[in-house]
Order: structure tokens, then sequence, then C-alpha cells
């Protein structure tokens, strides 16, 4: 007996995907942009940070809240996605391309 394990995609899996790319690129992007903060005990560990630890940062820093907000929306599109739910995930994917236009932006 063989078992094979299909991937399920969504309605809006791709468009998921895309913008997770973005979203990224963006917060690399606007990582290094304003105040340092001190490492923290795990910096030291030799792992690369996270775009979800980038956001975190940054938004302890006092900028980059709209990082946090779009990898949030993320989530929210990834659960209603695997949901099905084509309409709420549609409404998420335009939160985040919201919060992130004004980073793309700058």
């Amino acid at each position: 007996m063989e078992l094979v394990s299909t991937a399920h995609a969504g309605p809006c899996t791709k468009e998921i995907e895309a913008l997770q790319g973005r979203v990224d690129a963006v917060l690399e992007a606007t990582a290094g942009a304003g105040p340092t903060l001190p490492e923290s005990q795990f910096a030291g560990l030799h792992h690369e940070p996270t775009p979800q630890s980038i956001a975190h940062a940054e938004a302890q820093a006092g900028e980059g809240a709209e990082g946090e907000h779009a990898l949030a929306g993320l989530a929210r599109a990834r659960e209603a996605d695997r949901a099905g739910n084509a309409r709420l995930c549609d409404t998420a994917l335009h939160d985040v391309r919201r919060e992130i236009a004004p980073l793309a932006a700058g």
C-alpha cells in the first residue's frame, strides 16, 4: 500500500506565497533604516533572523509596526485559505498590501 500526500491549495495560496515574498523583501530593506537596539541573548547563537523576528525588533525600536501587522495579515490569509474562504483571504491580503505600501514606497 502506497501512501500519497498532496498539498492542499486553497483559493488564494498562490497570492499568499507571492505576497509573502514581497513582505519579506520590504522587511529586509527597512531593517537597517532606523535606530539600533542592543543584541538579544539569542543573537550570538548564529541563527539567521526570521522575517517575524525582524519585524518584532523593528516594532520594539519604535518603527516597523507595519511589518508585524503585515505578517499577522498573512497569517489570517493562510487561515482563511485553509478554510477555503476566498473572500476573507482576499480581505486579509488587501490589508497586508495596505500595510506594506508605505514601507515599499520609502
